[in-house]
């Protein structure tokens, strides 16, 4: 199959089936763009998903873009990236136009009580899927524990402190750490 062919159906299906966001998108592009098709590693994925969590835009198109740009350059990027994009785009556009109060039809408020399930469990599997490959060293680990349970203090205080606040200090942190070691490595070659 033609590979821009390829890159938009995946992204496409990937787009049509998965609600809650890019959070819960994440394990469906992992198990595609990693598992089925080849088309990043593992490590990549991981990469990836840090950057696009730091970068201006939705996390899922973040990432389609990224594998579609490494697929085929800027037009696998954009075939990529829309592909993600135009289902979702093309159901609002839809239920704006037909239905002015789509949420408070009863059958479809229930149902998306059981969407909010789905999404919950969906970044859950994203989340132990990342754990579990990722390195399993004392300083990766800690940051890790430390930064789940400062999200979980935050979130049981109500406090208005932004994820992107706890990455660039686990940023920090992990560059100190490095700065650290290397200087006491050339320390300890120098002698």
């Amino acid at each position: 199959m033609n590979i821009l062919l390829d890159l938009f159906l995946t992204f496409a299906k990937i787009g049509l089936f998965t609600f809650g966001g890019g959070y819960a998108m994440i394990s469906l592009i992992e198990n595609s763009c990693v598992e089925k098709k080849g088309w990043i590693t593992h490590d990549e994925m991981m990469n990836v998903t840090v950057i696009a969590e730091s970068t201006p835009g939705p996390i899922a198109i973040n990432c389609a873009t990224f594998v579609g740009y490494k697929q085929k350059g800027l037009i696998g990027a954009i075939a990529a990236t829309i592909g993600m994009v135009l289902p979702s785009f093309s159901i609002i556009f839809l239920i704006s136009m037909f239905l002015d109060n789509f949420l408070e039809i009863a059958w479809i408020a229930h149902a998306f009580m059981g969407v909010k399930i789905a999404v919950g469990i969906l970044i859950l599997d994203a989340a132990i899927k990342m754990i579990r490959k990722m390195q399993k060293k004392p300083i990766p680990l800690t940051i890790m524990a430390c930064a789940f349970l400062a999200m979980l203090l935050i979130d049981i205080f109500a406090l208005h402190v932004s994820s992107i606040t706890l990455m660039l200090i686990a940023a920090v942190i992990s560059l100190a750490i490095f700065l650290t070691r290397r200087n006491t490595v050339k320390a300890g070659a120098a002698k």
